[in-house]
C-alpha cells in the first residue's frame, strides 16, 4: 500500500517522541500490505475500527493515540487524515475529518 503522506506522522512523533516507534513500524507494515478489504485489516489489526466510506482508526501505542486514514483498496492508497492523543481524537467527527 501507498501511504500518503508519511509526513504527517513525522510531524506528529517529532511533538510526540513516544510514539515515533508504533508509527514507524504501522507504517512499515502498511507499505508492505496489500488490503483488498477490511477483514484483510482485521486480521492484522484486530483492535481497528472502520467507519464509513472506507476510513479506518487505528489504536497506536496501546491506544494512547488514534490514527484515521482513509483507503482506496483499488488504487493501493492509504490516505491519512488525522493522528492523534485519545483525547484529541475524542473532539474530533472521525466520519469527517
Amino acid at each position: 500500500m501507498n501511504v500518503i503522506s508519511k509526513k504527517t506522522l513525522v510531524l506528529f512523533y517529532e511533538n510526540h517522541p513516544q510514539a515515533k516507534t508504533p508509527l514507524e513500524v504501522w507504517h512499515s507494515d502498511v507499505r508492505k500490505a496489500q488490503w483488498e478489504s477490511p477483514d484483510q485489516i482485521k486480521r492484522e489489526y484486530s483492535s481497528a475500527s472502520f467507519l464509513r466510506d472506507n476510513r479506518v482508526v487505528f489504536n497506536i501505542k496501546g491506544n494512547d493515540y488514534r490514527l484515521i486514514v482513509h483507503i482506496d483498496y483499488k488504487r493501493k492508497i492509504v490516505r491519512v487524515k488525522f493522528i492523534g492523543t485519545h483525547s484529541e481524537y475524542d473532539k474530533i467527527n472521525a466520519e469527517e475529518i
